[in-house]
Parts: structure tokens; C-alpha cells; sequence
């Protein structure tokens, strides 16, 4: 026989496939023998080892046999094009498993020393996590204090959670000065663990809003985050009282919540100009600031005597400011802002 042509089983032999598998490849037309014997054995020759060898070296490439046939059928087609797209796929691939790694090491985390748990605390968890990773990207998410939870962090949460609960079912008021104490560190507490990052904050405040309903078991009951809330502007109110009139009080009490998101909503856009490096005194950050005094008389009335009192208990009452994502660096910039605009 010709040595210039091998039978399927020496081939199977020197590329390291079965013979079963040479049959599959001719039987879907992939690689046909150019010949056959006498005896009807397939004889492979140096085109079909050729074709054989392009055929491993695509499947080494993760690509499927349909795709492969597709590529051989069009010699046109370049390689180097087949080369980025396996390229792609295989950084999808150590993508997914590196965010699997880590979801698995945050769970391992979250259910250590507490013992062996419960599968609704897995399910909970794991729940949990697919959550953020739909409203944070996974860059965001690795900057995100809470998102490497321990467990002393997740006991935290857990403590100040039952806690409210515990004043909840003795009917203690949210203006009570224990619900103020506990809205006041639950806020400090949510403020570091977002980086302080108003963005990052009220993006969780609208997911906890929009998914705690589908949630087999929502990170934080509705009812306990509505009175935490309503505890914290309480005791911020409480503060303000002791600078501002009745009148004053009422006026700031009402549009405060008016504007409220579309507070949440510029603090965002400053924090995010400051961790860009722009200056306050760049046009974007006077516009910026703009935006800032007129909310701020939205909320304190035009009366100049109103707001200097307001800015008065702002300087006097460090509390006021913490929990609020409005750092000192904050109103430095925006004051520098202001500044560069001239009157507004």
C-alpha cells in the first residue's frame, strides 16, 4: 500500500483520536477521507492529515466542530479573527470564574462563626448577592466596604436590625431619643460601608425599594428601614429646632422631603466631579453649585436670617453632617464653587 496514506487506525494512533471519533468527523462530513481501498478502509493523505491538524488546533481553541466546519469552509476567513474570539471567550470564561471564586469566598465569610447554616440562610445569601451584582458592576462592588462582608460586620447588621425590630414591637416613637441613637449609628454605619459614596448609597436605598418585595428574604424588612428613616430626620429635625423658629421649622420640615432625592441626586454628581480631579472653579462645578444654593433656598426659604441660622447649626452641630454623605471636603469644594460663580 501506498505509504504516502494512512488507515484510519494508524491515523487514530499518531493524532491521539479514537477511530470512533474519525468515523463521527466523516460521517458529518468534517474530514472525508480522500480515498479508500480495495478492502472500502478509509486511506487518509497528507491533505487530510493537514485538514486534521487545523481541526485539533481549532478545537484546542474551545471552538465547537459546526463552527469549525463553518471556518474550513471558507479559506478566506482569518485565522487571527478565530484567535480574538477565543481570545474573548476565554476572558468571559476567567471572568465568570473569578467572580464565582469570589462570591464563594464572601459566602464562606458571611457564614463564619455562626456555625453550621441553615439552607434558608444560604439561599438568603446567595439571593442577596445576585442583587447587587444587578445594580453594582463588579469594580464598584470590589470598592464596596459592605460587599466584603465578615462576619462582624454581617453581626452589626444583624444586631441593629433586630434592635429596631425590638422598638418597633414596643411601640417606642420614632422621634424617641433610643430610636435617634440607633437611626444615627445605623446611618454612620451604611455611610462607611458604602465608601461614602452618596451614588453608591442611593443606588441601594432605590434596589432595596424596587426588589425587598421579590425577595424570599429581603437583606432589610421594609417597615424597619421606612422607621429608621423617619428616626434619622427626627433627630436631625431635633437639631435644627434649637436654632430655627416654629415658622422656620415647619417650612424646613416640608421641603426637605420635597426635594429630597433631588438632593441625593446633585450630592451624587458633586462626589463623583471631586473624584474626578475637576476644580471647583471649572464651569461643570459652578453649575454644580448653582444647582446646590438653589436647592438649599428651596429647602431654607429665602430669608437670609433663616438660612445664616441653618448654616449656623450646620457649623455647630457635627451630628448633622454624619450619616449624610456631605463630608467638610464637600462644602469646601462647593464653597469654592460658589465663589468662582460670583453672586447666585
Amino acid at each position: 500500500m501506498d505509504k504516502s496514506v494512512l488507515k484510519i487506525g494508524e491515523l487514530a494512533a499518531r493524532s491521539g483520536l479514537t477511530v470512533r471519533a474519525l468515523h463521527h468527523y466523516d460521517s458529518i462530513g468534517l474530514l472525508t477521507p480522500s480515498a479508500r481501498a480495495n478492502s472500502g478502509y478509509r486511506l487518509y493523505n497528507s491533505a487530510d492529515v493537514a485538514r486534521l491538524h487545523q481541526i485539533q488546533t481549532l478545537r484546542k481553541f474551545g471552538m465547537s466542530l459546526a463552527d469549525i466546519a463553518t471556518f474550513l469552509a471558507s479559506p478566506d476567513a482569518p485565522f487571527a479573527d478565530i484567535v480574538a474570539q477565543q481570545i474573548s471567550a476565554l476572558d468571559q470564561q476567567i471572568k465568570q470564574a473569578s467572580a464565582l471564586r469570589e462570591q464563594l469566598s464572601r459566602l464562606q465569610q458571611q457564614m463564619s462563626g455562626d456555625g453550621d447554616p441553615a439552607l434558608e440562610d444560604w439561599l438568603g445569601t446567595l439571593e442577596h448577592m445576585k442583587l447587587y451584582e444587578q445594580y453594582f458592576t463588579p469594580d464598584e462592588l470590589r470598592r464596596l466596604p459592605f460587599w466584603q462582608q465578615d462576619a462582624r460586620r454581617n453581626a452589626v447588621w444583624r444586631a441593629m436590625v433586630d434592635e429596631a425590630q425590638a422598638l418597633m414591637v414596643r411601640a417606642i416613637p420614632a422621634s424617641s431619643e433610643e430610636a435617634g441613637q440607633l437611626a444615627q449609628r445605623w446611618m454612620e454605619t451604611l455611610e462607611r460601608d458604602t465608601a461614602a459614596n452618596p451614588e453608591f448609597a442611593w443606588r441601594m436605598t432605590q434596589m432595596l425599594e424596587r426588589e425587598s418585595a421579590k425577595l424570599h428574604h429581603p437583606p432589610i424588612p421594609r417597615a424597619v428601614q421606612q422607621y429608621v428613616g423617619e428616626a434619622f430626620n427626627e433627630r436631625k429635625m431635633a437639631l435644627y429646632a434649637k436654632y430655627l423658629t416654629p415658622d422656620e421649622m415647619q417650612y424646613v420640615r416640608t421641603n426637605s422631603s420635597k426635594h429630597f432625592q433631588a438632593w441625593v441626586e446633585l450630592l451624587a454628581k458633586v462626589h463623583r466631579q471631586m473624584e474626578d480631579g475637576i476644580e471647583a472653579e471649572a464651569p461643570a462645578t459652578q453649575a454644580l453649585a448653582r444647582e446646590w444654593m438653589r436647592l438649599f433656598r428651596a429647602r431654607a426659604g429665602s430669608n437670609p436670617d433663616t438660612q445664616a441660622r441653618i448654616r449656623l447649626a450646620n457649623e455647630s452641630e457635627p451630628e448633622l453632617l454624619k450619616g449624610t454623605w456631605v463630608s467638610d471636603a464637600t462644602l469646601d469644594y462647593i464653597r469654592k464653587a460658589v465663589a468662582a460663580c460670583g453672586p447666585v
